[in-house]
C-alpha cells in the first residue's frame, strides 16, 4: 500500500536524520531532500492511481495495536479532499528542504520539516477522530520549536505562546466533544460515525466544540490575533508551511467534520459563519494597509484570503464548495511563494521594515519579475490559482446572498490596493542605499523554487480543471447531503 509505506518511510528517516553524523554535511542534507523527494514522489502515484468516480476511501488499510490490556485498531484512507492537501504538504516540505540548503540550522530544520510532513499525512488520511485530534494537537510541538527556538527577533517567545494559546485552548472543547461522543457513540471511527443521527440540541452544542479548535487553525476572527505575531517571528520555512498548508487543518476540520457529522447544525450557524468571515476578510483587508512589516502584510492577506475560503465552504453549493478548496491549495502556492521572497530580502539585508526597501528593479530585476507575478497571483489576476479559487466562491456566495458577495468581493478589492501598495513601495522610487547596500539577485537555487511555484500557479490558472476533476463528486456530495 503506498499510504503505509509513506508513512513508515517518513518514520524511518526522521529517525536516520536525528542519529545521523553533523560532521556529514552534505551527506545529511543529500539523504533530507532524498526523503523528501521519496516522498513527494509516493504521493504523486497516490494521486495518480486515485479514481475521481469513487466516492468511498480510498488506499485504506487498518492498524490495530491487539493485547491482554487494549485492543485498538485505526483505520487510515483518502478521499477526494484529503488527497490534494497531502499533496501540498510533501510539496511545500521538499521545497522547503530545498530552500534551507546552505542554513546552518539545517538538520534541526529538515526533521523538524519531516515530523510535520509525518504528521500532517496521518491527520489527513486517519479516519479515527481521537487519532486526529492527537495528530491535530501534535503539530503544535515541532513548529513551537521552529518558532520559539529558531525564530528571528526576541518577540519569539511572546508569539510562540500566543501561538500555542490560542490553538491548544481553543481545541479543549474539540477534546470535550470527542469524550462526549465516544461516551454515547461508543466509537470513534468516522465512518461509524456517519451513520449516527445526533439530535438538534447535541448538533449545535458538538458543532461549537469542534468549531473553536477549526476556527483557531484558520483563524478566523477574532481567533486570528496570534497569526501576524507567529508570521513575524518564524523562520521563513516556517512560515512557508504555516500559510501553506497548517491553516487549511481549520477548512478541513469544517469539511470533513462539521458539515458531515452535524449537517443541521451547519445549516443553523452559516449565518453567523458569514458575519465573522467578512468581518475577517474587511479587518484583515484594512489592517494590511497600514502595516510596515513586510511579513505581517502578507499575514494579513493570509487571514483575509482564508476567511473568504470559510464563505465558500458554509454556501453549501457545489460552486462555493469547490472555489474554497481550490482557493486553499492556491493559497498554499501563492503565501507560500510571497513568504519565501520576503525571506529572501531578510536573508540579505536582515530586515523586514517597509521603509528600508525601494528601487529593488533597478539591481534586482529577476526578484522584481517574480515579485511581480505572485503579486498578481495574490490578487487573483485572471490566468492566476486564485482568481479560480476566488471567483468560484463569490459565485457561490452570490446564489446565497447577495450582500455576501458583494461585500467579499469588496475584500478582494481591499486586497488589490495592498498588494500593489507593497510591490510599489518596495520595487520602484529611490534606491535606499544607507540600508542595503549590497544587491544580489536570485540565486540558483532561489530561482528554481520560485520557478517551480510559478509552475503551479499558472497551470492552475490555465487549466484548472486539472485540479478540480477530483472535487466535483465530493461537493456534490456535500450539496446532497444537506438538502
Amino acid at each position: 500500500m503506498l499510504l503505509s509505506s509513506m508513512i513508515l518511510f517518513l518514520v524511518a528517516s526522521i529517525f536516520t536524520l536525528i542519529f545521523f553524523n553533523t560532521k556529514n554535511v552534505q551527506q545529511m542534507r543529500s539523504f533530507s531532500l532524498f526523503s523528501a523527494s521519496i516522498t513527494l514522489i509516493l504521493a504523486c502515484l497516490i494521486l495518480d492511481s486515485f479514481d475521481p468516480n469513487i466516492y468511498n476511501y480510498q488506499h485504506k488499510f487498518t492498524y490495530t495495536i491487539g493485547s491482554e490490556i487494549l485492543n485498538l485498531s485505526y483505520t487510515f484512507g483518502l478521499d477526494s479532499l484529503s488527497i490534494y492537501f497531502l499533496v501540498l504538504s510533501s510539496f511545500l516540505v521538499f521545497l522547503c528542504i530545498l530552500f534551507i540548503w546552505d542554513n546552518k540550522y539545517f538538520k534541526e530544520y529538515a526533521i523538524s520539516l519531516l515530523i510535520i510532513n509525518l504528521f500532517l499525512i496521518i491527520v489527513f488520511s486517519v479516519l479515527n477522530l481521537f487519532l486526529f485530534y492527537i495528530f491535530f494537537e501534535a503539530i503544535l510541538i515541532p513548529m513551537y520549536f521552529l518558532i520559539g527556538v529558531w525564530g528571528s527577533r526576541e518577540r519569539k517567545i511572546r508569539a510562540v505562546y500566543l501561538f500555542f494559546f490560542y490553538t491548544l485552548c481553543g481545541s479543549i472543547l474539540f477534546l470535550i466533544g470527542i469524550t462526549y461522543i465516544y461516551s454515547f457513540v461508543g466509537s470513534l471511527d468516522f465512518e461509524i460515525l456517519m451513520k449516527h443521527e445526533f439530535s438538534n440540541l447535541e448538533q449545535k452544542i458538538l458543532w461549537l466544540c469542534f468549531f473553536l479548535s477549526f476556527a483557531s487553525k484558520i483563524p478566523m476572527f477574532p481567533f486570528h490575533i496570534w497569526l501576524p505575531e507567529a508570521h513575524v517571528e518564524a523562520p521563513t520555512v516556517g512560515s512557508v508551511l504555516l500559510a501553506g498548508i497548517l491553516l487549511k487543518l481549520g477548512v478541513y476540520g469544517f469539511l470533513r467534520f462539521n458539515i458531515f457529522l452535524f449537517p443541521e447544525a451547519s445549516l443553523f450557524y452559516s449565518p453567523f459563519m458569514f458575519a465573522l468571515s467578512i468581518i475577517g476578510v474587511l479587518y484583515a483587508s484594512i489592517t494590511a494597509i497600514r502595516q510596515t512589516d513586510l511579513k505581517r502584510i502578507i499575514a494579513y492577506s493570509s487571514i483575509a484570503h482564508m476567511n473568504l475560503v470559510t464563505i465558500g465552504i458554509f454556501t453549501f453549493n457545489i460552486l462555493g464548495i469547490e472555489g474554497s478548496i481550490l482557493q486553499s491549495i492556491s493559497h498554499g502556492f501563492v503565501s507560500g511563494g510571497m513568504f519565501l521572497l520576503i525571506g529572501i530580502l531578510y536573508d540579505r539585508y536582515h530586515s523586514r521594515f517597509l521603509y528600508y526597501y525601494g528601487g529593488l528593479v533597478q539591481m534586482m530585476p529577476l526578484y522584481a519579475i517574480f515579485f511581480l507575478i505572485f503579486t498578481f497571483a495574490n490578487i487573483a489576476i485572471p490566468g492566476t490559482s486564485s482568481f479560480v479559487g476566488e471567483f468560484l466562491l463569490l459565485a457561490g456566495a452570490f446564489k446565497i446572498n447577495f450582500i455576501t458577495c458583494f461585500l467579499s468581493a469588496l475584500g478582494v478589492i481591499l486586497g488589490g490596493a495592498y498588494s500593489l501598495w507593497l510591490y510599489n513601495r518596495t520595487m520602484f522610487g529611490n534606491l535606499k542605499v544607507d540600508y542595503t547596500l549590497k544587491f544580489a539577485d536570485l540565486n540558483s537555487k532561489e530561482f528554481l523554487v520560485m520557478i517551480v511555484l510559478f509552475l503551479f500557479i499558472f497551470i492552475m490558472g490555465i487549466y484548472p480543471s486539472l485540479f478540480s476533476v477530483f472535487l466535483h463528486y465530493f461537493s456534490s456530495n456535500i450539496s446532497l447531503f444537506l438538502i
